[in-house]
Parts: structure tokens; C-alpha cells; sequence
């Protein structure tokens, strides 16, 4: 009989519920040493501080799903894994090669929608295009934190 049997607690799911929430715990105290203040806008702190507090939902949420009982052990999609490396590698090379950060996240959305199974990949690289965007327009405006400069983040 495994640990998880014992005590009715799914242990890998328990332990990235303890890492998400050590890595909210993080976050947090490192988004109060921040000292540099927004001039205007929301700063970086106030942005650090929403994503320790999604990371220790998303913490707290694991662990309660360790106790539900019940939870089996599916076999892994090795194709699909494949799909997020290279939707990895995509954005990490695009970014290195000086594309920026636009193309790399599109890069990124479409090939991880592929690895769920989406197979409409011209759809999927035309909705990742606006969503990097906005989220460049998000950080680079709003935020006023540089994002890694390509040929199309030069035209904003």
C-alpha cells in the first residue's frame, strides 16, 4: 500500500500545492523589498503582489485536491510534452535571437494549443499574436517594464 493510500492524500499533487505556495511565499516578501515606486500606473510591486496571490490560490487549490480521494495516476503524453519543448524553445530562441517577445509568445501559444490537441494552427497563431500584444502593450505601457525588443515591438 502506497503513502496515498494510507492517509487518503494524493502526494505528488500535495507537493506542488507546497512548492506553488513556498513559491507565492516568494514572491511576496520579494515584492516587498521592491523600492522603486511607479510614477504613475500600477508599479511592478502591485504586479508581483497579484501573482503571489494567484500562485498561493492555485497553492491552496492543489492541496485541497490531494485530499479528495480517488485521484489515479494517468499515463503521460510524451507527444504532447514534445509540443510545450518546442513551444519552449520557441519563445527562449526567439528572444535570443533578437525577435522579441511578440513572436516568441506567439510561438508559444500556438504550439502549447497544438499540444492540448488544437490541430488550427493559423487561428491559434493570429489569437496568440493579439494576446502577446496586449500583453506587451499591458507591460510596456501600463507597467512600464521593458519586455524582451523585436522588429514588431519597435512599431509601439
Amino acid at each position: 500500500m502506497g503513502f496515498g493510500q494510507q492517509t487518503g492524500l494524493h502526494r505528488p499533487t500535495a507537493l506542488i500545492g507546497v512548492g506553488l505556495i513556498a513559491l507565492a511565499t516568494l514572491t511576496w516578501f520579494d515584492a516587498r523589498g521592491m523600492t522603486m515606486a511607479a510614477n504613475y500606473g500600477v508599479g511592478a510591486d502591485a504586479a508581483s503582489y497579484f501573482v503571489a496571490l494567484v500562485l498561493l490560490v492555485l497553492g491552496a487549490g492543489h492541496l485541497l485536491a490531494a485530499m479528495r480521494p480517488g485521484i489515479e495516476a494517468e499515463e503521460a503524453d510524451w507527444g504532447a510534452v514534445a509540443w510545450i519543448l518546442l513551444a519552449l524553445t520557441g519563445l527562449i530562441g526567439s528572444i535570443w535571437a533578437g525577435l522579441g517577445f511578440i513572436l516568441g509568445s506567439t510561438l508559444l501559444f500556438a504550439l502549447t494549443a497544438r499540444a492540448f490537441g488544437r490541430r488550427a494552427l493559423i487561428a491559434d497563431l493570429l489569437i496568440g499574436a493579439v494576446l502577446a500584444t496586449l500583453i506587451f502593450l499591458l507591460f510596456n505601457k501600463l507597467l512600464r517594464l521593458a519586455l524582451p525588443a523585436g522588429p514588431l515591438e519597435r512599431l509601439f
